[in-house]
C-alpha cells in the first residue's frame, strides 16, 4: 500500500494526523510507515524533512516503491493514531532554495541552450551543474532576470497533465519519464518535471544570489543562495565590509580602493625592508670574512631571509655558513657552502640530534629544528 503524500496536496501543511501501519527496528532507530504523511522524503536533490511524530524525533525520511519510511529515534505502536509536526523552518528553507534553483536554471537553460545535469541542496549552499560554459557575467545576468521574476510574484503552477497534454509541453527533465509526470512551472522563467516541494508564488523565494561559477567537467558548477540564506549571507558580508570600512576610516563602497592603497604601501615597505636587510646581511657577513665555518643564531626571521643571510655569509667566510633564526626552542635554519660541497651527512646528523626537518642539495639545505640555542651550539662545536 503506497503512502498518501500530503505534501503534494499542500506543501504548506505543518502538521497532520495519521495511522501507524508498521514499525521496525533498524540501524540508527526505527522505521515507521504511516497511511499518509506530510514529511517529504529525500529525493531529486532535496533533503528530507525533519520534525516529530507521535513524540518521536524524525531523523530521516526515505521512499521506496511508493512507501515512505520515517526513521525515528523511538518506536511507535502499530495501529495507533499519531500527530506529525514538520520542522517548518527547514522545510520552507528547502522550498526557497529548490524553487530558486528552478527559476535561475530555467533562465540559464533557455538563454544558453544548456541542460541542468546536477543539483545539490546542501546545508550551507546550493550547487547546480550545467553542461555548457557560462561566464560570471552571464550568471549575473541570469541572477538579475531571476530576481525580476521573483519581484513579479507570479503564482507557481503545479500540474500532472495527461499524456497528450504532456507531449505538447516544452519542459525540462534530466531523464526520460514514464507514467504520471508532475510539472512545476514558474511563468516567465521555467517549466520542469519535478517531485520536490515548492513555494506558492515566486515572490516567496525572496531573492537569489550567485556566489560562484567554476569550471566543472564539460560545463560549469554554479553556487547560489536563495531566500533567508541569501539574506543572512549578504548581511554577514555587509557587516564585515562595514567593519573594514571603520578600521580604514572609509565609507562602505570605498573599502576596495582603500585596501588597494594599503597593499601598495605594504609592497613598497617590503621592498625597502628587503633592501635594508640586504645591507645588514652584507655588513654582518663582512665581520666573518675568512673565518671558515660560521654559526649564527639570530632572532626570528622569515625562511627566505634566513637563506639570504646564509648565502651572504657563505660568500665571505670561506666555509660552511649555518644560520638559525627563532626563539623558544623553534628555529628555521639554512646551511650553505659557497663551493657546493656535499653537506647531506651533516644535515642528516643535525636533524636527528636537534629534532629537525628539512634538507637540500648542492651544498645548500633549509628546514627547521625543535631545539634550544644551547643544543644547537653544542652540536656544531662537537661535530
Amino acid at each position: 500500500m503506497e503512502t498518501e503524500k500530503l505534501y503534494y496536496a499542500d506543501a504548506f501543511a505543518r502538521d497532520f494526523t495519521a495511522t501507524v501501519l508498521s514499525c521496525e527496528e533498524t540501524k540508527g532507530g526505527w522505521n515507521v510507515v504511516l497511511d499518509r504523511t506530510a514529511f517529504y522524503p529525500e529525493g531529486g536533490g532535496q533533503p528530507s524533512d525533519r520534525g516529530t511524530l507521535g513524540g518521536a524525533a524524525v531523523i530521516d525520511v526515505h521512499e521506496k516503491d511508493g512507501v515512505i519510511r520515517h526513521l525515528c529515534d523511538r518506536p511507535l505502536d502499530a495501529g495507533t493514531a499519531v500527530t506529525g509536526a514538520i520542522d517548518w523552518a527547514r522545510r520552507f528553507d528547502h522550498m526557497q532554495q529548490h524553487s530558486g534553483e528552478h527559476i535561475i536554471s530555467g533562465i540559464l537553460c533557455a538563454d544558453y541552450d544548456c541542460d541542468n545535469v546536477g543539483f545539490h541542496l546542501g546545508a550551507d549552499t546550493v550547487t547546480i551543474d550545467y553542461n555548457t560554459e557560462i561566464s560570471w557575467e552571464q550568471a549575473l545576468d541570469a541572477e538579475r532576470k531571476a530576481n525580476e521574476c521573483i519581484w513579479a510574484d507570479t503564482p507557481v503552477q503545479i500540474t500532472c497533465p495527461d499524456p497528450k497534454t504532456l507531449a505538447a509541453l516544452n519542459y525540462r527533465s534530466k531523464k526520460e519519464l514514464t507514467g504520471q509526470v508532475r510539472i512545476v512551472s514558474f511563468p516567465g522563467a521555467d517549466c520542469c518535471a519535478c517531485c520536490g516541494t515548492h513555494v506558492r508564488t515566486a515572490g516567496q523565494v525572496g531573492l537569489i544570489k550567485v556566489l560562484s561559477v567554476q569550471k566543472f567537467r564539460e560545463g560549469v558548477r554554479i553556487e547560489i543562495l536563495c531566500g533567508q540564506r541569501a539574506l543572512t549571507y549578504l548581511g554577514k558580508v555587509y557587516d564585515q565590509n562595514r567593519a573594514v570600512g571603520q578600521k580604514l576610516s572609509v565609507k562602505a563602497f570605498d573599502t576596495f580602493a582603500a585596501v588597494e592603497r594599503l597593499a601598495q604601501e605594504l609592497s613598497d615597505l617590503k621592498f625597502r625592508a628587503a633592501g635594508l636587510e640586504a645591507q645588514v646581511f652584507a655588513s654582518l657577513a663582512e665581520t666573518h670574512a675568512g673565518q671558515g665555518d660560521v654559526l649564527l643564531v639570530q632572532p626570528p626571521m622569515a625562511p627566505d631571509s634566513v637563506r639570504r643571510l646564509a648565502d651572504a655569509v657563505a660568500q665571505r667566510c670561506g666555509g660552511l655558513a649555518a644560520v638559525f633564526a627563532g626563539e623558544d626552542g623553534t628555529y628555521n635554519y639554512a646551511l650553505l657552502r659557497a663551493d657546493g660541497a656535499d653537506i647531506a651527512p651533516l644535515v642528516k646528523a643535525m636533524n636527528a640530534a636537534l629534532n629537525g626537518r628539512g634538507g637540500g642539495r648542492n651544498g645548500f639545505a633549509q628546514g627547521s629544528v625543535q631545539a634550544d640555542r644551547a643544543h644547537i651550539e653544542a652540536f656544531f662545536n662537537n661535530r
